[in-house]
């Protein structure tokens, strides 16, 4: 097995390293600051972004819009908060003049959340444009905004209850087409359900029945404001609008089988529609999905995400535009020969190529092709993740987050070509500066197949050679993801509660071309344990002062799953935390809101594939799990269901393995990232004292009691 190390460049300054006392831990959490959603005027004299802080008082976030003057593409005094400070606001839209800042804020029972406020002289308090109800996108020539919504029904939603319905409060809450009846509808506060989409991870109740729900459809308002004109009345929602150069078109996405349930294909299309109204045009047709439309500044090109089918490499399309807006030509693809996945594509302001952000490796970057084709250029560099990047409308400025995996994000602006760049932001500076956070350090190793592999190392905050520590392998979810160089506070956690990180990207994991990418289609956990337990032996090989019989394995959704797969199928590990995780892939079947994510990668459902469920679910293979295991689970987690950790519970104590399982209230599947914050830090400290317990403590019986 070959191995190889590289150090990340990340060298931190002595005042810094002077002032740093301890590690990071979980309650750091509720001073962190997290930026994002950048947006550079088309004038160049500002950059707007929202900054999302923790209120540990209230067990909230803030969302907060800030502003950077700039000054020849530099900034210019310091950044400041734009919106009022006791609301909440996100989503800063500039109007091509640069004059206004739309944004997104609920402001007590308004039920308009969109709000504009002047950024030029005379200034003022926020206002709405009479008209305005959606996500505004100006005409280029900032006379006209058009927004996507599901029209307003004024007579249902003030109706009283009626019938088994009962009343607009539950509306939804029994399909329209049930067929069984009740006696008596007020006594009845249930539901009945006909749909297959009843449920979607990240709410907290079940959905009503699709029939209820009106699809979002295209308006057009003059910018002044005005009485709004409904463009469509689709059987399909609206989104992806953008406007042709002169005004006199809309473009938009829109998938016809929307409302199909059965539908396993990619079928989003692209539809054209005059500004003055007239029936919509389908530009695109099946088989294939098309999004993200954008249009040249000349008006002569649309350019267009385009996959064929799922698991097909997504490319990056160009076409010729007719003067009635309509396609004029065959579409080409400008990256059939690049081998990672293009973001959205944007133009150049000089409309001479067409730049997006994608993951290489553990980075993400800005990429650029000519228009005409050529090879695709990486524009920015580094072992970081850039995201975010938007331009002003000379294309001379640009801005964007970027963070590595000692930093969180902050605001970056640079010139067109992404050099002189100059940091913006530093609100994560000064709790930072109390930190120690050791450095990611690259490790790689060959499988079977010759396949390399990419991971990360991250030592033990005070870190002494020769000292024997115990190792704790993380495991990212997807399986379609990717770690890298980016800030994960659980890393630095575990490290400084004395263990070393390995995480790694294996198999399946995106950045690393197609092939890589579907390389474990019908094989989740046999392929890619090589790749693990490779991760494992190469950081044992490079680093003497791991203690390979004191090994943890941790991690989220499937890495969840892939935690419960190690542990049950190899001996290596003593400690685990599941998160999240899948126990069951025939019970997930049915209790999961994405049953197309197996169907797809175990090429049918339990039915048709009903041995390859079963060999592939953790499960089939609980008897040899030794491993004592913390089981984390949100209980409105409709991703992976909290029964498949209640399986996993029950085998465990049954058999008597150490275990203990932590359940969330009011919780999703996104409860790592985007949970309560109380909840989330409480998250944090119970990995980091489970590992710890078992992993670097001397266990003094096999019941940690309750806590």
């Amino acid at each position: 097995m070959r191995t190889t190390v590289l150090f990340l460049s990340l060298v931190l300054s002595v005042t810094a390293v002077s002032a740093q006392t301890r590690g990071i831990l979980p309650q750091d959490y509720y001073r962190m600051a997290f930026v994002g959603d950048v947006a550079v005027a088309p004038t160049g004299a500002y950059v707007a972004f929202v900054v999302t802080t923790v209120v540990e008082a209230k067990n909230a976030r803030h969302r907060a819009i800030w502003l950077q003057r700039l000054e020849r593409g530099r900034p210019a005094g310091a950044a400041f908060r734009f919106t009022d400070p006791t609301e909440e606001s996100s989503s800063p839209t500039w109007s091509p003049d640069g004059t206004l800042l739309a944004f997104s804020s609920r402001r007590g029972d308004d039920r308009n959340a969109v709000w504009f406020a002047r950024v030029t002289a005379p200034g003022g308090e926020a206002f709405h444009i009479p008209g305005v109800d959606g996500s505004p996108v100006w005409s280029p020539d900032g006379q006209w905004i058009a927004y996507a919504k599901a029209p307003d029904d004024e007579e249902e939603s003030g109706s009283a209850p009626t019938g088994e319905r009962g009343g607009n409060a539950r509306e939804g809450w029994i399909a329209a087409d049930a067929v069984s009846h009740t006696l008596d509808a007020k006594r009845f506060d249930g539901r009945v359900i006909t749909s297959m989409r009843y449920k979607r991870d990240g709410t907290l109740t079940l959905l009503p029945d699709p029939s209820t729900r009106e699809a979002s459809q295209l308006f057009v308002v003059a910018a002044a404001g005005g009485e709004p004109v409904q463009l469509t009345t689709l059987p399909f929602s609206v989104g992806g609008v953008t406007w042709s150069p002169d005004g006199a078109t809309i473009y938009f996405t829109g998938n016809p089988e929307q409302n199909n349930e059965y539908n396993r294909e990619s079928t989003q299309e692209i539809y054209a529609i005059a500004r003055a109204g007239g029936e919509p045009r389908a530009l695109t047709t099946n088989p294939g999905s098309e999004s993200d439309p954008a249009v040249s500044p000349d008006g002569r090109w649309l350019a267009y995400s385009y996959t064929a089918e799922r698991g097909s490499q997504e490319e990056v399309h160009v076409v010729p535009l007719g003067a009635d807006g309509g396609f004029a030509g065959a579409p080409r693809s400008l990256t059939a020969d690049w081998d990672l996945i293009p973001g959205t594509p944007r133009w150049t302001t000089d409309g001479k190529a067409l730049r997006w952000e994608a993951g290489i490796g553990g980075n993400v970057h800005l990429f650029e092709v000519p228009a005409g084709g050529g090879p695709v250029r990486q524009v920015t560099t580094g072992d970081r993740q850039v995201r975010g990047v938007s331009w002003s409308g000379d294309g001379r400025v640009v801005a964007y987050t970027a963070t590595d995996a000692v930093t969180p994000a902050e605001v970056f602006v640079a010139s067109s070509d992404a050099r002189n760049e100059t940091r913006v932001t530093s609100f994560n500076d000064g709790w930072l500066a109390e930190t120690v956070r050791m450095p990611a350090e690259r490790l790689t190793w060959r499988v079977a197949d010759g396949t390399e592999i990419e991971g990360w190392v991250v030592k033990p905050v005070g870190f002494e050679p020769g000292k024997k520590y115990p190792m704790v392998l993380k495991v990212h979810g997807g399986p379609y993801g990717a770690y890298g160089n980016t800030f994960f506070q659980t890393f630095h956690v575990l490290s400084a509660a004395g263990m070393f990180v390995l995480y790694t990207n294996p198999r399946g994991s995106t950045g690393y071309g197609h092939a890589f990418q579907w390389a474990t289609q019908g094989a989740w956990g046999e392929v890619d344990s090589e790749d693990y337990l490779g991760g494992v032996d190469a950081a044992l090989a490079t680093y003497p002062e791991i203690d390979g019989s004191r090994l943890g394995v941790s991690g989220g959704s499937y890495g969840g799953y892939m935690t419960n797969w190690l542990t049950a199928t190899t001996d290596r590990f003593i400690a685990a935390a599941t998160s999240r995780s899948i126990t069951n892939w025939e019970s997930w079947y049915g209790d999961s809101d994405a049953q197309g994510l197996t169907e797809y990668a175990f090429s049918g459902t339990p039915w048709e594939q009903r041995e390859r469920y079963r060999r592939l679910s953790p499960i089939s293979y609980v008897e040899n799990v030794t491993a004592a295991t913390l089981i984390i689970h949100s209980e409105n987690d409709y991703r992976t269901p909290i029964g498949d950790g209640e399986q996993w519970f029950m085998a465990l104590k049954k058999r008597q393995v150490p275990v203990e399982m932590v359940r969330y209230p009011r919780s999703s599947h996104g409860l790592s990232r985007i949970g309560e914050p109380w909840l989330l830090v409480d998250r944090l400290e119970r990995i980091r004292t489970w590992l710890a317990h078992w992993l670097v403590e001397a266990p003094t019986a096999t019941d940690t009691g309750s806590r």
